[in-house]
């Protein structure tokens, strides 16, 4: 679920944290950056987990900045196909259910990777109709989930005024095996 990743970057340090030590001033300069975005094919940006080197300091001509060759890991949220995960049960429509880890939040599990049986309720909750009765899928139920897929989609040229917001990271989950599904019916 987590991982290293080792990065080279060309940085630029504002003259503003010129006045601070300087692994203070790259780690915020990086951590600026960094932080809370999503990275293709690396995953979501927990935390600067070091900074191995740092080179140069030059000043371009024009430009009050001075420039550092650093290289440092990133502590990244990437998991794995076939992993799987706890999270909490955000919503429910007509395509499947919204789950949420805490930190990120577009995990999806679509119809078809629900539990065989399920159903559309008419308050608009999933229900799995198991043998020993109908096990609803109430919301802020914790959920084991299966990683089936991970995406990195293209940023959107144009977006739509009433689209829901770009996700650069997109998790898509199952339920549907020994184990899975709410923590609830497991409990017995």
């Amino acid at each position: 679920m987590f991982c290293l990743s080792l990065i080279e970057h060309n940085l630029p340090l504002p003259p503003h944290l010129l006045n601070r030590p300087l692994l203070d001033a790259i780690k915020e300069e990086l951590e600026r950056l960094f932080l809370d975005k999503v990275i293709s094919n690396l995953g979501l940006c927990i935390s600067i987990y070091d900074i191995r080197t740092i080179e140069g300091g030059f000043v371009f001509p024009g430009d009050g900045s001075s420039t550092y060759k650093v290289v440092f890991r990133l502590l990244m949220f990437r998991p794995y196909v076939g992993e799987i995960l706890c999270g909490k049960l955000k919503a429910s429509d007509a395509n499947g259910l919204h789950l949420s880890l805490g930190f990120f939040d577009d995990i999806k599990v679509p119809a078809h990777l629900l539990p065989h049986k399920s159903r559309m309720g008419e308050d608009g909750i999933w229900i799995w109709e198991h043998e020993c009765g109908d096990l609803p899928m109430d919301l802020d139920e914790e959920v084991h989930f299966r990683v089936t897929k991970i995406i990195y989609p293209p940023i959107p040229v144009e977006q739509d005024a009433n689209a829901s917001p770009f996700s650069p990271m997109e998790i898509t989950g199952e339920i549907y095996g020994d184990g899975l599904g709410l923590l609830s019916w497991w409990a017995d």
